[in-house]
């Protein structure tokens, strides 16, 4: 049983080698991949009965980069009205991620506390980054800030490339957030707040006149 099965499998063997060795020999050569067959754009093509070799996208397809989300999420307006508030809730953890960026982007221009009081702002003599606690821009509606961060204005560029839809509303939380604690009354905060606020206040006091004092 053992001579016969072995006899099988040999004869198999050789069968099958027959057949590798009987057909045309495999391209084996890897030099093929330097030479692809494609067409390029505005060449013309024969598969299509168009002739052309670009087409159209399917029906439906949309640009891998594009945001996919509410109307008025992605562009700050919905229905022609400009969103008056953040079209979704931002917590805390997002309104510090809106800090920091505002503070690395915005601030250069608009300053760390958007008083607009910055080096950037008075070498500028055409027109000077305004301070975003004025009471004009704190009466635009946050879907307005929102498309200024995206689309620019004036001498101002988009940061849509270097924001994403998300950081753009937690920098416009955050703003809103920085404009309210530079105008609130003193008096109206709680206890604990206020003692808290007039520590800070003193320490940026002192700071200022040591700054001053040094600058002589």
């Amino acid at each position: 049983m053992k001579a016969g099965l072995v006899v099988v499998l040999g004869l198999a063997a050789l069968a099958a080698a027959g057949c590798y060795t009987s057909g045309p020999e495999p391209n084996l050569s890897l030099e093929r991949m330097k030479d692809q067959p494609k067409r390029m754009p505005y060449e013309s093509s024969p598969v299509f009965a168009d002739g052309m070799a670009m087409r159209d996208p399917p029906e439906g397809a949309v640009p891998r980069e594009r945001q996919l989300a509410p109307a008025g999420v992605v562009s700050g307006h919905d229905a022609g009205r400009w969103l008056a508030r953040l079209p979704y809730r931002i917590d805390r953890a997002g309104i510090e991620r809106g800090r920091q960026r505002f503070e690395i982007i915005c601030g250069a221009c608009h300053g760390p506390l958007a008083d607009g009081n910055t080096p950037v702002a008075r070498a500028m003599r055409l027109r000077k980054p305004p301070s975003l606690l004025e009471p004009r821009i704190r009466a635009l509606p946050a879907g307005r800030i929102f498309y200024v961060i995206g689309h620019g204005y004036g001498f101002m560029p988009s940061y849509a490339a270097d924001l994403t839809i998300a950081q753009r509303w937690e920098v416009v939380a955050y703003l809103e957030v920085l404009q309210w604690s530079r105008s609130v009354p003193l008096a109206e905060l709680p206890a604990a707040e206020r003692q808290a606020a007039r520590s800070e206040l003193e320490r940026e006091r002192l700071e200022l006149d040591e700054a001053k004092r040094r600058s002589g």
